[in-house]
């Protein structure tokens, strides 16, 4: 049931067109991948949610800090009417990807490591749940390439003039980042 609501939240992170509504499904729909792995109550399972949750703590924290960032040069929520912001920000631009390929769980992130513990411990606790599990991780891969190239790529509809980042905002976004890439290079400090 915990998938078969994470695979929901999902699909309604594809209708988004607020940026921050389709980080606030996401985090529903991982958040329904760590009930599943606490409810199969195994070492892997419950050391894959420990991972899961503090790995996804961290990412939709710096999405939201990356569409905060978005939205006080753009004054709109809309993805569509923020996009173009490779041209005119570059590193923020990185920040998007990085942190987009965190939350879409790539090798080596913590994400990945705790959606292999939860996915092993589900398809050894009944096989055909591997069928809604790797749903829901198509659909979360679909939406964060659509938030990506929405909020990124393209011609920027504005015509204001947009300001460039701070230092205040690249450092905010190294201490999101920084934790993911030390648990992931050293997973025993939280699993």
């Amino acid at each position: 049931l915990a998938l078969w609501g994470a695979t929901l939240a999902n699909l309604s992170c594809l209708q988004q067109t607020d940026l921050k509504s389709l980080i606030a499904y996401s985090s529903i729909s991982h958040m329904g991948l760590v009930i599943a792995a606490i409810l199969i109550q195994t070492q892997w399972s419950l050391s894959g949610a420990m991972a899961l949750m503090i790995a996804h703590g961290f990412t939709s924290s710096a999405l939201f800090c990356l569409a905060n960032t978005t939205y006080e040069r753009t004054k709109t929520r809309i993805m569509i009417l923020t996009r173009g912001f490779h041209n005119i920000l570059p590193m923020v631009t990185m920040w998007w990807l990085l942190t987009n390929l965190m939350n879409i769980a790539t090798p080596p992130s913590m994400n990945f490591t705790g959606e292999l513990l939860i996915a092993s411990s589900l398809f050894n606790w009944c096989p055909t749940t591997i069928i809604i599990f790797g749903l829901s991780m198509l659909i979360t891969a679909s939406y964060s390439l659509h938030m990506f190239l929405s909020t990124q790529m393209g011609t920027s509809p504005l015509d204001t003039h947009i300001m460039p980042t701070h230092s205040r905002e690249h450092l905010l976004m190294t201490l999101h980042i920084a934790p993911l890439m030390l648990t992931s290079l050293k997973p025993e400090l939280v699993i």
